[in-house]
């Protein structure tokens, strides 16, 4: 099967599409951007390969004579017992990394304490990872290096209180190893093996898949083994510039941003994309095509690392700001958007006793004024309206936005994709898919 990719290296984010030859989406993919952007790019699209195949296993299981519910029940299953042995297998090449800087002249004189102590951290960390991947399980981030983090800080401190071994020694040692392997990119022949594992045993399970677990499996090897050739590759985004890629498979994220909101919603006009580090409005014209844009400076005030800052001032965690400020009662002008002094001011409020909900409220609404401003000076907003990126996800932020829209130009459509931070990935699909046809 002929495939066509888009990867999208944002600042905080890499985010990867696969489409087939009928313009349809069929996987996507997400890892943090890191000071290695092959890693990054790599990591992103192998995500988005195996999410292909999910999706086209569950595409094939149509046709089972299986109550709905339970299949779903199944590809639920089988992804997270994926995601498991993933994990697993990340966490112990961070042990042997570990142990091995813990055995470097570095630790010398702490002889076997800290390997001894690295050990009981693993161990544990091991016998709770089940648990992180069962259905209706919570958890901070489905990127390793969250996930194993937090895990590691929390029982590395544990361990400290009960071992001759400082909690500093522990965390030096994942300091120093955390990198080197999140940076290690597990292969296409080892995502197959693990989705292999993976389906045994979702079967083992689910007793109501038994009498078609003949059919239902050989459906799953049939699509572990079909072929899903990189036709084109279009890689965009913040580092498109240290893609590896050669210059004609690359494109502006304005045109990419432009053209992924269009493939979503054909009659959008008006795009407006708030990422890690920029905003970006962007009219297009009835075909896609960028037609004006402006963005904002090199001031990364009112996009994704502003707010991170500011989740980081109020001690929650980014994704809490929103729903925090949903709970606002009164509205709390704030007069910066600085990310330097926007820290100042919210501490001045917080001392004269207002509320965070009403301060992270106004925060909200004053990011989109900033916004608003560079959509003016990109020639307005038509009707219709496209709202991209990955504040496109915080209820506050779009709170605000409709608030303002209707406001300043009346009652327009404004889409918002659940996807909508692969908006730019789909555009460089798109632009792969035309390549070829060209």
């Amino acid at each position: 099967m002929q495939t066509f990719i888009g990867i999208d290296l944002g600042s905080t984010t890499t985010k990867a599409v696969v489409m087939d030859e009928n313009c349809n989406v069929l996987g996507r993919g997400i890892t943090n951007s890191r000071s290695n952007y092959d890693v990054a790019a790599e990591v992103a699209k192998q995500e988005a390969l195996v999410n292909a195949r999910f999706n086209l296993f569950r595409q094939s299981l149509g046709d089972v004579d299986v109550d709905a519910s339970v299949m779903e029940n199944f590809i639920q299953r089988l992804e997270l017992n994926f995601r498991l042995h993933q994990y697993l297998l990340q966490l112990e090449d961070l042990r042997q990394t570990c142990l091995g800087n813990a055995a470097s002249e570095r630790f010398r004189d702490l002889g076997n304490k800290l390997i001894e102590a690295l050990d009981e951290v693993f161990d544990r960390l091991r016998t709770d990872a089940p648990a992180m991947f069962v259905p209706g399980a919570k958890r901070k981030s489905d990127f390793f290096r969250d996930i194993a983090g937090a895990q590691y800080m929390a029982i590395g401190e544990e361990v400290a209180k009960t071992s001759d071994v400082a909690f500093d020694h522990i965390l030096n040692a994942y300091d120093r190893s955390i990198i080197e392997v999140e940076n290690r990119i597990i292969g296409d022949e080892k995502n197959a093996e693990l989705l292999n594992q993976a389906v045994k045993e979702a079967f083992g399970t689910l007793s109501e898949l038994q009498s078609s677990a003949a059919s239902v499996d050989k459906m799953a090897q049939e699509v572990l083994g079909r072929e899903l050739e990189e036709t084109y590759v279009v890689g965009t985004g913040y580092g498109r510039a240290r893609l590896p890629f050669s210059k004609d498979h690359i494109r502006s994220e304005i045109l990419c941003h432009g053209l992924g909101a269009h493939v979503m919603y054909p009659n959008t006009k008006t795009v407006l994309d708030i990422g890690g580090q920029d905003t970006k409005a962007i009219q297009v014209d009835p075909a896609g095509i960028v037609t004006n844009f402006q963005m904002n400076d090199r001031c990364a005030a009112g996009c994704g690392r502003y707010l991170g800052y500011i989740a980081d001032e109020m001690n929650v965690g980014l994704h809490e700001l929103g729903p925090i400020a949903m709970q606002s009662t009164r509205k709390v002008r704030i007069n910066s958007t600085c990310t330097v002094f926007a820290g100042a001011e919210l501490r001045d409020r917080l001392a004269l006793g207002e509320a965070r909900e009403d301060i992270l409220a106004g925060l909200h609404r004053a990011i989109i004024l900033r916004a608003m401003s560079i959509l003016s000076r990109s020639g307005g907003i038509e009707d219709e309206f496209t709202f991209t990126g990955g504040v496109a996800n915080n209820e506050a932020a779009v709170k605000a936005l409709k608030e303002l829209i209707h406001e300043n130009y009346g009652d327009l459509q404004i889409n918002i994709d659940p996807e909508s931070i692969y908006t730019g990935a789909l555009g460089g699909a798109t632009f792969a898919r035309r390549a070829v046809e060209a």
